[in-house]
């Protein structure tokens, strides 16, 4: 089956799913959507492989150590090289980035917290880099350490998408201008970046949900899951004035090349 939307974004492998992520996986293959469940640690990113494998198609797994996931672990190269090797399957490297929304109450140790991450997503790229795969970017109020990270790696032959894109226009370019893709879900209708949408070239634009987070407004107070993704698709269409079925069928097709699936 061919795929008519591809979530690029999702998280059934948490425990917010545990008791029916198998329903709600049939539901979205019925419904023609493909998904990637994204790992935000080790364990979730070996429970995105598993989920992989117990489908025959259109059910993909990331693995990487999300910058919230700093506490409870360190990112280690053999692990993470074991898991991705497991499966070929496992399409990307994410989610992985800066995180600055929650920083520690102790001012004195922010500048070491912020340090720790910057490093974590310095080791990752490293290992996207090595075993050629694109990376799954996460930044939230850090969009200038992250572009000074990018900057000293112009020459880098790293390529991915910044999921749940909400920054300015000017943000938004550096990363097109790098040859990354910029993925949209329900923030968009929290944060107005109508004027990335309508910029961003058709073929850099991905769609995602990050279920269970981050609910469409239509289905406010609901869990979010990939079923949602037709109302991420309505809003590109109307900021683009252009067509479900456009949007449909070039967010699949850029999926399909950045993620070689």
């Amino acid at each position: 089956m061919n795929p008519q939307l591809i979530d690029t974004h999702a998280h059934l492998n948490l425990a917010a799913f545990r008791d029916d992520y198998g329903q709600v996986i049939d539901q979205c293959l019925r419904e023609k959507i493909g998904l990637l469940n994204v790992g935000v640690d080790y364990e979730t990113s070996l429970r995105a492989v598993e989920l992989s494998k117990q489908y025959n198609e259109n059910v993909w797994a990331t693995i990487g150590l999300h910058p919230l996931s700093l506490e409870e672990e360190s990112f280690s190269f053999q692990k993470y090289e074991e898991l991705l090797k497991s499966s070929s399957k496992t399409v990307a490297i994410g989610e992985i980035g800066l995180d600055y929304w929650h920083l520690p109450k102790n001012k004195e140790i922010i500048p070491l917290y912020k340090e720790k991450q910057k490093q974590a997503l310095q080791l990752q790229l490293d290992f996207a880099l090595a075993f050629d795969k694109p990376v799954i970017i996460h930044v939230r109020e850090a969009f200038p350490d992250l572009i000074k990270i990018f900057q000293k790696r112009k020459n880098d032959d790293l390529r991915g998408v910044v999921h749940c894109f909400t920054g300015t226009w000017a943000e938004a370019k550096f990363f097109l201008d790098f040859g990354f893709y910029l993925g949209f879900d329900g923030a968009i209708f929290k944060t107005n970046v109508d004027e990335t949408i309508a910029k961003i070239p058709a073929n850099r634009m991905l769609i995602e949900t990050d279920c269970p987070y981050l609910t469409p407004p239509q289905k406010q107070g609901e869990r979010n899951t990939s079923l949602n993704l037709k109302f991420i698709v309505d809003k590109l269409a109307q900021v683009r004035q252009s067509s479900f079925e456009e949007i449909a069928q070039i967010t699949t097709q850029n999926a399909q090349v950045l993620f070689q699936i």
